[in-house]
């Protein structure tokens, strides 16, 4: 059995390698270059490091070039472990001579952007592929994890009472009235609550978060009362008032800190809640968002859900030079808590809400349970919207130092259009990186220098990458190539990536694909509109025959569909569910994930909650 799966490990990562041949030589054609020599090297070195090469080496290397554009030339302490003739790295030689000069190294005057673009698709296309780290590297992550709280501590004994004056009156010039509407809200008790689709510390999934029955005493004086969240009626509180589990603070069960793939490099460390703390958090993140969304003009420094403005900001910084892009390290770890109660202090409900459903012990794989200074770690429903307020506070607390004065609303209405949040990718003006990045940082935050962007003409966010004002983003493989129709997951995106090599103007490397999907499953030409798994053309869609109540083109296909898992409810439970908590005439809202709202419908009270599986069905099917 072992030495069938180094077989079909080796099969994928050659699948993988015919792949990067095939895109290689289409990149080449339209730079006029060659890379044969590229590809046998990228051949030897994954026969001897394996998929290692792909998902780490490769992506190295990628970082290494956006850092040659980012500082003009190319440097001796970049690209590690590739070998060098004059001036530049031998690998994918033919397109860094359109960029750099063979013999300084230094960016010429008009790069090639389709050589700028060319580099980063051939080394960064395999950089987030679904596999599992190694344990060592997990167990590395853990670590991470736990070395980070205890920075977070030492750097709160080491701000000083003035920096917390200073980042309070900041946080007021921006977020004072958008908070004080959800102090009221909260005051008022007009926050509504909701269970996400997500796992739980508790175990409990889909419709079964409805039946818990367990509140905690921190939330029930926070106001977030058990009468009204967890029962339909007054009259079925009293009922069963006695099945209620009451939990003191020092009762209260601790997060369970796991870890979720995320690249080969490392893994995403993330933390579980319990299911009331989760469904309490929904509550205020409902009001936050809203507030920074549709609240007044300074709330356009923040987004939640619309990552196209920073998009937009990081092509014009690409362009102008007047903008930088910066990122985050471990950012939602090292928001400390004392910064928020800082930002949050003027606005006692809603920072006793928010304190409530902050869980602060951690139960952390071969550390054990541990106190938390941060707020709250990936997992919980706050982190993101609390992240950003504190992110964007401190940006305009380093802008403020840049101008040696007090920054004023005016100053702050100025930069709109200039300053823009979006979860730790961040967009500020160059003339204030400096000082930004100083602020950030004192409050112990820490900027990763390698994708970060204010010198060259390179500039990233929110997954968007320019140059100059050109788009130079890539194509990513997300999943190996199925072999067999029940490789679902890896049919799907792999159909997914197809189409967008397709988009993106490799037709020869979606051709190989396809040639791929055919094995496995019937592609179909359709629109990209249709539901069936099939290949998008720019000359149509494919008619099979005419048929159906409409008389409309059909095709022969398969369509994905999500499997949602057995958990009914009825009674109390259900009438909370359908009648209490319902936003508008939606009764079906899992937490903003999309799923077949037909099965929503008319079964949301027996199947909830994330699918347990996707599977795909076979029949006829309208081609658009």
């Amino acid at each position: 059995m072992e030495g069938l799966t180094l077989v079909l490990d080796h099969g994928a990562l050659k699948s993988l390698m015919l792949l990067w041949q095939s895109v290689a030589s289409e990149e080449a054609a339209r730079c006029c270059t060659s890379t044969l020599r590229d590809f046998e090297t990228v051949t030897r070195r994954c026969e001897n490091e394996g998929w290692s090469f792909l998902t780490i080496t490769l992506p190295n290397f990628g970082k290494d070039f956006e850092r040659c554009l980012e500082q003009g030339k190319v440097t001796r302490n970049l690209f590690q472990g590739f070998t060098w003739k004059g001036g530049l790295p031998k690998f994918l030689r033919g397109f860094l001579e359109l960029v750099f000069s063979v013999d300084s190294g230094i960016i010429v005057d008009k790069p090639d952007i389709d050589a700028i673009r060319a580099v980063r698709q051939l080394t960064l296309m395999f950089g987030k592929i679904n596999r599992e780290c190694s344990k060592e590297r997990t167990d590395a992550a853990m670590k991470g994890f736990v070395d980070c709280e205890k920075s977070v501590l030492e750097m709160g004994s080491q701000r000083s009472h003035d920096d917390y004056v200073v980042f309070h009156r900041v946080a007021r010039l921006l977020f004072a009235n958008i908070l004080s509407e959800v102090d009221r809200k909260v005051f008022d008790g007009e926050v509504v609550p909701k269970h996400g689709p997500g796992a739980t510390a508790d175990g409990l999934k889909g419709n079964r978060k409805f039946t818990n029955r367990t509140w905690t005493e921190r939330l029930e004086e926070a106001g977030l009362h058990a009468e009204k969240y967890l029962f339909p009626s007054v009259s079925h509180f009293v009922e069963t008032y006695d099945r209620v589990s009451w939990l003191e603070p020092g009762a209260e069960p601790p997060v369970k800190v796991i870890s979720v793939p995320k690249t080969q490099k490392a893994p995403r460390i993330i933390a579980i809640e319990p299911s009331w703390v989760q469904y309490a958090q929904q509550s205020l993140l409902e009001a936050i968002r809203q507030g920074l969304e549709e609240g007044d003009s300074r709330s356009n420094f923040v987004g939640l859900t619309d990552q196209t403005p920073n998009q937009r900001l990081a092509r014009e910084g690409s362009r102008s030079g007047s903008l930088a892009t910066l990122d985050l390290s471990e950012a939602s770890d090292r928001v400390s808590y004392q910064l928020v109660q800082t930002l949050l202090a003027d606005h006692p409900h809603l920072a006793m809400a928010v304190d409530a459903t902050r869980s602060k012990l951690a139960d952390v794989p071969g550390y054990g349970v541990m106190p938390l200074a941060k707020f709250a770690s990936m997992g919980s429903a706050l982190t993101f919207p609390i992240e950003a307020m504190v992110f964007t506070t401190c940006i305009f607390v380093g802008i403020e130092k840049s101008l040696k004065r007090p920054v004023t609303k005016q100053d702050i209405a100025a930069l709109r259009g200039e300053v823009r949040v979006y979860g730790d990718d961040i967009v500020v003006p160059e003339k204030y990186v400096l000082s930004v990045i100083s602020a950030l940082e004192s409050f112990g935050f820490k900027v990763n220098k390698n994708k970060s962007f204010w010198i060259g003409k390179f500039r990233e966010s929110c997954g968007k990458e320019y140059y100059d004002g050109e788009d130079v983003s890539i194509v990513r493989v997300r999943e190996e190539f199925p072999t067999t129709r029940k490789n679902v997951r890896e049919v799907i995106s792999t159909v997914s990536l197809r189409n967008q090599l397709y988009k993106a103007g490799l037709w020869q490397s979606a051709f190989y694909l396809s040639s791929i999907i055919e094995r496995v499953i019937p592609f179909p030409v359709v629109a990209e509109t249709s539901a069936v798994l099939g290949q998008h053309s720019s000359l149509g869609y494919q008619t099979q025959w005419i048929g159906g109540h409409k008389q409309a083109p059909r095709v022969k296909g398969w369509t994905a569909r999500v499997v949602l898992p057995k958990n009914s409810i009825d009674g109390s439970d259900a009438l909370l569910k359908f009648f209490i908590l319902k936003r508008g005439n939606d009764p079906f809202d899992e937490g903003g994930h999309k799923m077949d709202i037909l099965v929503k419908s008319i079964d949301h009270l027996e199947r909830s909650g994330r699918p347990v599986r996707v599977d795909m069905k076979y029949g006829s099917a309208s081609p658009y």
